[in-house]
């Protein structure tokens, strides 16, 4: 009984010592600052690992964005959103790179590959999704699932990927716009500065105008965001449909299998075999790249149950076959090995007798493709720092909803200025792997959540460390044997057979080690809507293909990534573990009923 009540004591003493911190806050004066730093490690061990129930997510901490989001999106705004965010210039650049230098006209089958490990993670954001359909996607999935420090991180990684990337497909705008009016766009549109450095003394008047333009209408409202998406979208995707068929009605099947110079290069549909097939399909895959906005539109879609199922998984799988059937006609157009890897498509008509206006056609497609891109990018942007904003972790201005617009306006407008700003200058020669990396880790990690809410029952408040273990150590060794497979895929000698031998064990033991985990351990949670079909085979399968996309990646891509994740840490270390904790301490005595899932009222299952 002492033992209770000195425990007791010590709590209530911690407690009263963090409302008197709490009381001017971490921030409200230097003193207060020095304070709130010399009690950063018990701060961090506090508040890092602290996961937040599904519930409370959904009521308390959404009721710090004030006014609540317009349920206003069915599912068919969903595939609009979702073909929108995938179908942009990318599949223009991808297409080629990887034909020519690894897949050949198996990069039909790379697209497939790549489709399918899109379908798996979007399994895992949707069971999430519609269970706890708030704004926060990946952030608020990994937050109730391992923690505030897990998802701070990886949001604040996806945040800064989507932001520089945005800033440079902003300015290829100019150069797709170009091509579409016949003028060279960079050199007659950008206007040039003396003096300062080479790469930021291209002033870009134009990319700077469609980020606000777009940033204003997201801004305005999301239905009619939507809307001006759906219309863009379908055009753009006529103009898709119009290569397919051209490139059909103009192309020669003997391309498939027969290279431009024989002597020099292989033929055959594979012809870099399995390997080249399944490089190529990391390289597309950066082609899918934005379906993941979508689930962060859950907050304003009106039944989440059917409709967010139906958008996520049905916009996959259009934007694949759109895909399969684009490579399939610029294989038939040229031979692979003469095909241009940096304008695939409008080189492919350059050679050819009264069919250069083609080029100008896709261009025009091209342009279309960027600004559907850029709108559903933004528009997920605003959504994860809206609901990061709201944990407490960054100011509480970023989660603030407009009740006349029913949008999170702070944070849109600020994402937009801060892009437009790095677009203005800088000239943002970015690899397109380098943008991938921090998204590629994202779905990596809802897929280990999935499997982990699942098997452990994260909604539980009650559960104990040793109940997480045998889930804990399958995710890491399953993880270690993914990551086994990929260095022998990429560094094991093919002579005798010896790359194939030890490819076969690497996935026998990870096939051995899922089989032995559903046998063994039990789940803990079943999902009350939706869920992951094939539990645990569909998220160890994403997992497995993740970490291969990983292991795809060159140097530089983890080196930017360690870069913007160490700087992350020292944002979360000195800013982000104390504003969240005044957040927590001031809120606590506000809580009432423990945070029970709440719906509004214009949410319907």
């Amino acid at each position: 009984m002492d033992k209770g009540a000195a425990e007791a004591s010590s709590v209530s003493s911690d407690s009263d010592h963090g409302a008197a911190m709490t009381s001017g806050g971490s921030f409200s004066s230097l003193r207060a600052y020095g304070r709130a730093l010399a009690q950063t490690p018990r701060r961090v061990a506090r508040r890092a690992c602290a996961a937040t129930a599904p519930g409370e997510e959904m009521s308390r901490v959404r009721a710090r964005s004030g006014a609540h989001m317009a349920r206003a999106l069915r599912w068919w705004d969903l595939i609009g959103l979702g073909l929108g965010g995938m179908v942009g210039a990318g599949v223009f650049v991808t297409t080629g790179r990887a034909t020519r230098l690894y897949a050949g006209p198996g990069v039909v089958m790379s697209y497939a590959i790549a489709g399918l490990c899109a379908l798996l993670s979007a399994f895992c954001y949707t069971e999430f999704a519609v269970d706890m359909p708030v704004a926060g996607g990946a952030f608020s999935y990994l937050r109730v699932t391992f923690g505030e420090f897990a998802a701070f991180l990886t949001g604040a990684n996806l945040i800064m990927e989507y932001v520089f990337s945005n800033a440079a497909v902003a300015r290829s705008f100019t150069a797709y716009l170009g091509t579409a009016v016949g003028v060279d766009a960079p050199s007659k549109w950008r206007i040039p500065v003396p003096g300062l450095p080479e790469g930021f003394n291209q002033v870009d008047l134009v990319a700077v105008g469609v980020i606000l333009l777009i940033s204003v209408c997201i801004c305005y409202s999301t239905k009619e965001s939507s809307v001006v998406n759906m219309v863009l979208t379908a055009v753009h995707v006529a103009f898709i449909l119009f290569i397919i068929a051209i490139g059909f009605l103009h192309g020669d099947a003997r391309n498939l299998t027969h290279p431009a110079d024989p002597s020099r290069n292989p033929g055959g549909f594979f012809p870099h075999g399995a390997m080249g097939v399944f490089n190529g399909a990391a390289m597309v895959y950066l082609s899918y790249i934005g379906y993941d906005a979508v689930s962060t539109m859950a907050e304003e879609v009106k039944r989440p149950a059917t409709d967010i199922p139906i958008g996520v998984s049905g916009s996959v799988v259009v934007v694949t076959v759109l895909y399969c059937l684009m490579a399939a006609s610029m294989c038939m157009l040229l031979p692979y090995d003469a095909i241009d890897p940096d304008a695939p498509f409008s080189g492919a008509f350059k050679g050819r007798k009264g069919m250069a206006w083609v080029s100008n056609v896709i261009g025009a497609g091209a342009s279309l493709g960027i600004l559907t891109s850029l709108m559903v990018a933004m528009l997920g942007q605003a959504r994860y720092l809206c609901v990061i904003g709201r944990s407490g972790v960054m100011p509480a201005w970023l989660a603030r909803v407009n009740p006349r617009t029913a949008t999170p306006v702070n944070a849109s407008a600020f994402l937009g200025l801060f892009t437009a700003a790095l677009a203005l200058f800088t000239e943002l020669d970015i690899l397109l792997n380098l943008v991938c990396i921090g998204t590629l880790f994202v779905f990596y990690m809802v897929a280990n959540a999935v499997v982990y809410r699942r098997y452990v029952g994260a909604d539980e408040p009650g559960r104990s460390t040793r109940s997480a273990w045998p889930t804990l150590a399958f995710l890491v060794a399953f993880s270690l044997a993914a990551l086994a497979f990929t260095l022998v895929w990429k560094l094991a000698p093919p002579e005798r057979g010896v790359r194939a031998g030890l490819l076969a064990a690497c996935a026998a033991l990870a096939v051995a080690m899922v089989a032995a985990f559903q046998a063994l351990v039990p789940q803990a949670h079943e999902p009350e809507l939706w869920g992951v079909p094939g539990m645990p085979w569909v998220p160890a399968a994403s997992v497995f293909l993740n970490v291969f996309l990983l292991g795809s990646l060159d140097k530089p891509s983890y080196v930017r990534f360690g870069f913007f994740s160490v700087a992350a840490v020292l944002v979360y270390v000195l800013y982000s573990v104390h504003a969240s904790y005044d957040a927590e301490e001031s809120g606590a005595a506000a809580l009432d009923g423990g945070g029970a899932k709440v719906q509004d009222e214009a949410c319907t299952v």
